[in-house]
Order: structure tokens, then sequence, then C-alpha cells
């Protein structure tokens, strides 16, 4: 809800700040006290097209202001400033942001019901939500199972599409999935790391009569002087017990040397001059290689490559099978699909009459006696919202046909049948500002629309500019709009009135005067019914 509007060099505005309370707050003042500059202020801040007309004569720019408390308490800071020259700026808790922006968070913020057409009621698709919440949990059950059915299309659709293009396309993948699986198939893999154990070989084989030369020559060093020259120094020093740990450590290594000996000999013996073999670790090798290159970094991610690939060719020769199974799914979700959104159609076009004399008797005591609302509900395209277009129709005058809400009232019917359709409908954004409600109507009318005012208050944060003291009776808080003359320039001011001062105003919008006793009197009797009428809705 609102919790603070400032606003400085907007018209007579010179620099004006309202604090707001939750319930009803009336706005009221003389005419042309500036009153309409504040809903126009609020109205900027819900991102209305901005006149740079409005901007005080004199000043370099104009600014609005909006403090407000989300519904889940978090505070939300709107601004909006108009320079005399150059574009509109409108920021959102201090950061630039654009006009659209601006208008898309302000619309979860405020609906302001008047003479320019901010009412989020208006439009089709509000109206149509509208509708479905009045029905209430047999409008949702169905809107429900319509959303998870189309889903479910949605989800088989999606599926379908990936099993495979058009024939054609999919006649070309499976050609060529089957020559890949076959050429992996072909190479016989089953060890990851064969890679490494063919570069070995093929070193080995690659130098074989150098390797096994070198081994005959190393295994003739430990053979002959090698192992002597250890033995006789195992020897020497065998039996002196102050050496017998390197004696010990002697003998490890002439046992090391000797089984050193016998493993050089049989390396020796088992390096083989092979060009065939060779030949074949090459090919092998390279045949790896070109597989690595199509298909992985390595052996193993070709194995990977090669498991997946034969999934994917199981799924395509399959698609006839499982294409068949979604597009039975699909078309079953489809009948459900179309058999919720009937569901919803007959439920919207059953409520239609009971909304629409709801909300004409409301009217009635708003002083339209004769005007009618109705609800159409028409065939339209299948959506996750359904299949209809809900559009709220209004006749306000005898003889009038009904015509959509925006084009059928004047502003002050409009704002009457706005709060008609408030009092009605739950749904609305936390903070509701109505100007011109009390347009052409007066006595008893007055107080109906003061009383629901209020009611409405219970529920929402109400601001109401009016120029009925029996409106005005009826908010829980009061706020005085006033202009003045300073230093020859006219300046508005905004002050809350409490008791006493309440009773002055009061009494100054029913004679024109604040002094008048019979006034006073008629004001303090007004102000009692309103409290004790707020008493009884709060019990």
């Amino acid at each position: 809800m609102l919790r603070e509007l400032h606003v400085t060099d907007l018209g007579i505005v010179e620099d004006v700040t309202i604090l707001v309370n939750p319930g009803a707050t009336a706005i009221t003042g003389e005419t042309g006290a500036g009153k309409t500059l504040l809903v126009e202020a609020i109205e900027l801040l819900l991102g209305r097209r901005a006149d740079t007309t409005l901007v005080r004569h004199g000043a370099d720019e104009a600014r609005v202001e909006g403090r407000f408390e989300a519904e889940d308490g978090r505070e939300v800071v709107l601004a909006r400033v108009l320079p005399v020259d150059g574009r509109t700026r409108a920021y959102i808790d201090g950061r630039l942001a654009s006009v659209a922006e601006l208008a898309d968070i302000g619309s979860t913020l405020v609906d302001l019901h008047g003479q320019n057409a901010h009412q989020s009621l208006l439009t089709p698709a509000v109206q149509r939500r509208a509708l479905d919440r009045f029905i209430g949990e047999p409008a949702f059950d169905a809107l429900g199972a319509l959303r998870q059915a189309r889903d479910d299309v949605r989800m088989s659709e999606a599926e379908l599409a990936t099993l495979g293009g058009d024939e054609r396309a999919r006649a070309r993948e499976l050609d060529l999935l089957r020559f890949q699986i076959d050429e992996i198939d072909a190479a016989g893999l089953t060890d990851p790391g064969e890679e490494v154990t063919l570069e070995a070989e093929e070193a080995l084989l690659a130098d074989a009569v150098a390797h096994r030369e070198a081994l005959i020559d190393a295994y003739g060093a430990l053979e002959g002087p090698g192992l002597d020259s250890v033995g006789q120094a195992v020897a020497a020093i065998s039996d002196r017990a102050p050496f017998a740990e390197l004696a010990n450590r002697l003998r490890a290594v002439q046992a090391e040397l000797a089984d050193l000996e016998r493993e050089l000999r049989l390396a020796s013996e088992n390096v083989n001059e092979d060009p065939a073999q060779l030949e074949q670790v090459r090919a092998r090798r390279q045949r790896l290689r070109e597989l690595c290159r199509k298909y992985g970094e390595t052996v193993a991610d070709v194995i990977i490559y090669g498991a997946e690939t034969r999934q994917r060719l199981q799924e395509l020769e399959g698609f006839e099978t499982r294409a068949a199974e979604l597009e039975a799914t699909r078309a079953a979700a489809e009948a459900r699909a179309h058999d919720a959104a009937a569901a919803l159609s007959r439920a919207r076009r059953q409520a239609t009459g009971p909304l629409g004399e709801a909300v004409t008797a409301h009217l009635r005591e708003l002083a339209m006696p004769a005007a009618h609302l109705e609800v159409a509900v028409a065939p339209g395209a299948l959506t996750d919202d359904g299949a209809d277009d809900v559009m709220f129709l209004l006749a306000p005058n005898p003889g009038e046909s009904p015509k959509p809400l925006a084009k059928a009232a004047s502003g002050g019917e409009l704002s009457r049948a706005m709060l008609a359709l408030r009092l009605v409908l739950s749904e609305a954004p936390p903070t509701l500002v109505f100007d011109e409600v009390d347009a052409g109507i007066g006595g008893e009318a007055g107080i109906a629309v003061g009383r629901l005012l209020a009611d409405l208050g219970t529920r929402h944060q109400v601001l109401c500019v009016t120029h009925l003291a029996q409106v005005a009776a009826f908010a829980d808080a009061q706020v005085v709009v006033e202009k003045r003359e300073e230093g020859g320039r006219t300046v508005a001011s905004a002050t809350p009135v409490v008791e006493g001062d309440r009773v002055n105003e009061l009494s100054r919008m029913l004679a024109g005067v604040g002094e008048s006793a019979h006034a006073r009197g008629h004001a303090a009797e007004l102000l009692d019914t309103a409290a004790r009428r707020r008493a009884e809705m709060a019990q």
C-alpha cells in the first residue's frame, strides 16, 4: 500500500508530502485547490504519459515519489521526473528504469479509478480473471485441469520433436548412425587403455636389435665382474662383527644383482625382430587415431560415443512405435484440455448473471438507478486461460445498449461502476484510488458511496478525491488540499485534519463556510454516523 507521496513543482504544488495510513482516506478541498494534481501525480507513478505543461512555472523539472509497502512486506520506492526539456525519467528503488517497468510494478500496487483510464479492470484479461475469482473453486479446478492438460500436450510435442525430423531426415540420420556403429564395432574396442599398450609395444618392436644388444651388454656386465666384485666384498667383511650391517647390505645387493642378471637374460631372449608384428601395431594405432579424430579424444571416449550412438539408433528404429504412443498421449491430453475448457466456459456463462446482478445492485445504491452491468462470454481461441473472451458491459442510462466499460460511462459513472465491481470482486491491488466517484450525486446517495468506500477500505487501502461531505465523513482519515498566495505565486498544501478541524472542513463542504452552527452540527452528526458504521464493520 501507499505509505508516502511526495510531489514537487507539479502545477501549483510546490512541495507537498502526504503520509497515508491503511483504510479509507478522503482527499478534499475547494475546486481548483490541487486535489486532481495529487491524482495525476499517482498516475505518473503508474506510467501515465507525461505532459511537461504540468511542470510548475519557473521550475526546471517536476518530481513525484511514492513509497509503497508491498504485500510481502518489502518497501518499494517509485519516482518519476518531468523536466521542462528532454525525456522524462523513471526510477524504481533509486535505480533508473523505463516507464514500462514503472507501469508494470505500479500495476501490482495501485489501481486508479477515475476519468483517466488507468484501471486494470478495463482490460479483458483482468475481467476474465475477475470473473473466475467470482466463480471460485469450480473455475480454479477447471483452470488447473486445463493448464495441466496443455502442459502434457506441449511435453508430448517436445518429445515427438526430439525423436527425429521428417522422414527423409530420419532416414539420413539412421544411415549415419548405422555406419558409425559398424565402424566402431569393427574396431573391436574393449580396452580403454589399448592406445597406451600399443605405444609401448611399438617402441619395443621398432628398435628390437638395438634393444637386444643393450640387454646382452648389461647382462654381460653383471654376469662376470659385477657379481664377482660384490662377492669378493661380501667375503672380505662377512666374519667381522663390527661390520655385520654392511655385510648384510652387500648380501642384499648381491641377491638383487643376481635377480637382475636373470631378468636381463630373459628379456634379451624375448626381444625378437618382427617387422610384420610392428606393421600390425602401427596399423592398429593409426586406426585408433582415426576413430578418435571422429568420435572422441581417447579410446575410452570412442567407446562411450559408440554406446550413446547405439541408444539413439534404437530410439529411431523404434520411432513409429514411440511416435504412435506420443500421438495417443497428445490426443488424450488435447481432449482433456477441451473438456476442461468446456467446463470452464459453462461455469463462466452460469456466473455472468449473478455477477451482473450483484454489481447492478450496488449501482442502484450509488445513484445509478437505471444502470445495469452485463458480463459477456464469447467463444475465443483456446489458451491456458480457457477458450472464452470475457467483457464487462455497462448500460448507465435507460434505453442505451450495454457497451464496454471504458466507452459506456462518464468519469464519475465509471468510477462508481468500478467501485461497485470492487465491492463484489475481491481481487485487486493493495491500493485503490477513486476520483470523481461522487460526480453528479448527493444526499442519501452520497452517504451510500461513503459507506461502500469505507466497507472497501476494510479490505484495501482506499484514497478518494471527493466534493461530498457525506463521502468524506465515512473515511478513516481526511486530507485537506488548500491553495494560498505566497510572494505573488499560488501554492497548494495538503494537511491531515482531525477532530474539530475535520468538523470545520466537513461543514465547509456542506455549506460553503466553516462557521455555520447548523453546518457544524450536521458535520458532527455525519462523523458520528460514520464512526458507528465503522464500528459495526469492525465487529
